[in-house]
């Protein structure tokens, strides 16, 4: 990394230079393009160091299994059975909507979480349904019986992946490196049962719309019976008829205590009670292997067939609460496992990520029970995707950012929380600083000292939305941090204790006993799940601390990025796991106007976060100085979009007006340009070899930096300004304005010129589409994000047309500024490139809105420079072209 250290002097005095020229030679013939210019590439320049300095200590880290194995689960002499002695760990999976969750979908998760290789007895599950839907309850009931025949079946034969969808999908041979005789007849029967799982699945919405209009219809039937019979009987006796409640019933005939089809008070997505529902009860502590006989099937013997235990839970929501979306769902099960299991560890999907690797969480695991792990608040794990088209064209792989920025991270003080597959110390989400907490000086924080200890919180902290920097309530059983649950408060002391590393080495100086985790869990009674109801009741958040200081932090878009930061903030370190083999994968959108939106969520967070005092200016001596640059990097990186929206029009201004940034491409500028350009090249190919990226993915991720910096990023920046200078909020997600507006266009078009046109606001697929894995990828989705980039690239190619005629029928041709322009707008041109493609569709149908919103902002910027800066006919050439 000293050949990169030294490339990043060099190219930082290389800018240097050349902006201190750029500013002392203006150019008097256009000073309007010179100034610009000059505002930008001083941005860009200081953008640049922002995202380069933190990469300057990147390092590799890999897991021993063998010393995990060897430390905690060999027989000795005080654990003759070599019983495991790892830590709990408890499972979080959330969903909201089963209509854009598909149920399979997180079946699927569930099962390749079930199967995973960790400890039965430690091992629980929890899935958050925050849309309490019927659908959901029922799929899981349904994927926890089919678990009992797979997860055997995996451990059986080492499946791998334990995802039966992604299992079966595999094209190799599934034979392969398989040594036992039966696998073939066992594959065969497994792969039935679970194409029948399947259809169960997605019969499920029928199944119940029967069950409840039956139940519906019988119900009416009583209430008949019970009213006489006859409407004039009830208007006879002066009572009114009481309209027909059409609720959601469940298998037993019991309404359904959550959201039902067709809403009614205590029954709506939000305003229903809350549920917690054992789907597979604490197993036993020892194994429990297969016997001859047990399946009439499949062949267990010798197999362990105990499932981790798996809990449905739906917080619940009533009119007037806020309920922080995601945040506060994900609070909700920390307090519900915290009562129920109460594993010192947590690792949180989303329900379309699943386990790839089997062996990934002993991975993450082996960095929690290293020395100095206790100081060690989350494992966080590279995002891997499917169902991504080959070539990556909007970069959803977004292997720059995993694989080198990251990775980069590791070296400080760890990477950032990114949202899903994250392993997380539970005693470090409840807000309190680490064992030994350091405050950190220096550039790459190697000078350090003890940081003094917590003060008592006051009043004026409790008010205060972002808490204090660094300090905490030392009193962990405190209501006014944690609710007034007893049994919470207690569970806080035993999954720290539970979190230690082993105190087998001299070096540890916070550590446990061997042995200490050897005790059987005692199982659940009613108690404890009334306990675990009470504390996912809406009213129960209420003048604590959770969202604010304890958990997952409310009150940005991008949660995760604010609830990393603040753990950070108090001096806790996390670490980056990447695995041989993928430890998680999961889907992203591969559609165009998707991934601007997802990319529009996330830069409207960044801009929250900057405006906010969770702002890294803000930060605590207990944040390394690099740390400190990448947190502010996060907040910054969309306001680039202002300056890169004008950069990208500079060169059609060129063009149009005939004149460049500089008075003349003389020699000093062009080595400038060159040297710069030099060094950022070597750069890059130094931070794609250290990290494995590939180049078409590094370029892929340059051209969607400019893509999504001139469309989303913009649109979150003008967001987050309306609402923090003005106060007022607007979306740029809702298609409907657009198709209103288009009507109105069409309307006019043919009212006054007899025009009729048609606006496809969305191109869909042919049949012959609807087998092809990738044909999201063609379906063409209105949105005003579009605006931007389309009208930049069609000024540019309209300022290319006229500077070249400008240039060649001019009496003296300036060639040297018509190529710098051109240069210029073939570079703006190549990074829009996937975004023209996109555009495209499969077969070039791009909709009609698209072309009249580009047209008519591409004309309006034309005919106003035009205005600004009429073309000189004092001296016209003879063939000339005048406007």
């Amino acid at each position: 990394m000293h050949a990169c250290r030294l490339l990043v002097v060099l190219r930082l005095v290389f800018l240097s230079l050349f902006l201190s020229w750029r500013v002392r030679n203006p150019n008097l013939d256009a000073p309007w393009l010179w100034g610009l210019s000059i505002v930008c590439e001083i941005w860009f320049a200081f953008s640049w160091l922002l995202d380069q300095l933190p990469k300057l200590n990147p390092i590799n880290r890999a897991a021993d299994l063998a010393a995990l194995r060897e430390k905690f689960e060999t027989p000795s002499p005080s654990n003759p059975l070599g019983r495991s002695d790892l830590p709990g760990l408890d499972v979080f999976i959330s969903t909201a909507d089963p209509e854009k969750e598909p149920p399979l979908v997180t079946g699927n998760t569930i099962l390749s979480i079930l199967a995973t290789e960790y400890p039965v007895e430690k091992l629980s599950l929890y899935i958050s349904d925050d849309g309490a839907a019927l659908l959901t309850f029922e799929a899981m009931s349904e994927t926890a019986a089919f678990a009992r025949v797979w997860v055997p079946f995996c451990r059986k034969h080492n499946i791998e992946p334990r995802n039966p969808d992604s299992y079966f999908a595999i094209k190799r041979d599934p034979t392969k490196n398989k040594k036992l005789p039966d696998f073939v007849k066992d594959r065969r029967w497994i792969k039935r049962e679970y194409d029948e799982f399947k259809v169960r699945i997605n019969g499920l919405p029928d199944t119940i719309r029967r069950r409840c209009d039956a139940l519906n219809a019988r119900e009416r039937k009583l209430a008949r019976e019970t009213s006489g019979g006859s409407v004039a009987n009830a208007e006879s006796s002066g009572a009114e008829a009481k309209p027909a409640v059409t609720a959601t019933w469940m298998a037993d005939a019991a309404h359904w205590p959550g959201t039902w089809k067709v809403p009614s008070p205590d029954h709506s997505k939000g305003d229903h009670a809350g549920i917690v529902q054992v789907m597979l009860k604490t197993p036993h502590h020892d194994p429990l292997y297969g016997a001859p006989g047990d399946h009439p099937y499949l062949d267990f013997t010798g197999i362990d067939t105990r499932l981790p235990m798996f809990v449905y839970v739906s917080r619940e929501k009533r009119p007037g609460y806020d309920h922080n979306k995601k945040a506060g769902a994900m609070n909700a099960l920390v307090r519900a496992s915290a009562i129920i299991s109460n594993g010192p560890f947590i690792l949180n999907f989303d329900c379309d990520h699943y386990i790839y690797n089997s062996m990934a969480i002993r991975e993450g695991m082996c960095y929690m029970m290293d020395r100095g792990g206790d100081r060690v608040c989350y494992v966080q794990f590279p995002q891997r995707f499917e169902g991504i088209d080959p070539s990556d064209r909007y970069a959803n792989h977004n292997t720059v950012f995993f694989d080198g920025n990251m990775r980069a991270l590791d070296g400080l003080q760890g990477p950032m929380y990114v949202g899903t597959g994250c392993l997380f110390r539970r005693y470090a989400l409840y807000g309190f600083p680490p064992p030994r907490a350091n405050e950190y000086l220096g550039l790459y924080g190697q000078n350090k000292r003890p940081a003094p200890p917590p003060r008592v919180a006051t009043s004026m902290d409790a008010d205060d939305p972002a808490g204090p920097s660094v300090d905490m309530d030392p009193d962990l059983c405190a209501p006014v941090k944690f609710g007034n649950s007893t049994m919470f408060a207690n569970s806080i002391a035993v999954a720290e204790y539970q979190g230690r590393p082993l105190a087998d080495h001299p070096g540890i100086k916070n550590g446990r006993p061997p042995g200490a985790l050897l005790v059987p869990r005692q199982p659940l009674d009613a108690p404890t799940v009334a306990e675990a109801v009470s504390v996912i009741s809406c009213w129960y958040e209420d003048k604590t601390e959770w969202g604010q200081r304890v958990g997952w932090i409310y009150g940005s878009v991008t949660e995760d990025v604010v609830t990393g930061y603040r753990m950070h903030n108090r001096g806790w370190r996390s670490v980056y796991c990447i695995t041989k083999r993928d430890a998680f994968r999961g889907t992203a959108p591969i559609n165009l106007t998707d991934r601007l939106h997802q990319v529009l969520r996330w830069a409207t967070g960044s801009v929250e976060i900057f405006f906010s005092r969770n702002n890294a200016l803000l930060a605590s001596t207990r944040l390394k100085f690099l740390q400190r640059i990448s947190y502010l990097n996060v907040g910054v990186y969309p306001f680039t979009s202002i300056f890169l929206v004008t950069y990208c029009f500079l060169p059609a201004l060129c063009l149009f007006s005939g004149s460049f940034i500089v008075q003349t491409l003389n020699v000093t500028f062009l080595v400038y340009l060159l040297l710069i350009t030099i060094t950022l090249t070597l750069l890059s190919l130094l931070e794609v070899k250290w990290s494995g990226i590939g180049l078409e993915e590094w370029w892929r991720n340059e051209q969607f930096w400019v893509v999504g910096g001139t469309s989303a990023h913009l649109a979150a920046v003008v967001q987050g300004l309306l609402k923090v200078i003005a106060g007022i909020e607007i979306s740029f997600t809702l298609p409907s304005t657009s198709a209103h507006l288009a009507a109105v266009v069409q309307g006019l078009l043919k009212v006054i010129a007899g025009i009729e046109i048609s606006f496809t606001l969305t191109s869909k697929s042919s049949n012959d589409d609807e087998d092809d894995i990738y044909a999201d990828l063609y379906v063409i989705k209105w949105t005003s994000l579009f605006i931007p980039p389309l009208t930049i690239i069609i000024v540019n190619l309209v300022a290319m047309a006229i500077g070249l005629s400008r240039t060649v029928y001019s009496e003296i041709p300036q060639w040297s500024k018509l190529l710098g322009g051109f240069f210029f707008s073939f570079w703006v041109l190549a990074h829009m490139y996937p975004f023209a493609k996109g555009l495209m569709g499969r077969r070039g149908r791009t909709p009609t809105i698209i072309w009249v919103w580009s047209g008519i902002v591409a004309i309006t910027l034309s005919l106003l420079w035009v205005s600004i800066n009429p073309p000189d006919n004092s001296t016209p050439s003879s063939g000339g072209i005048e406007i």
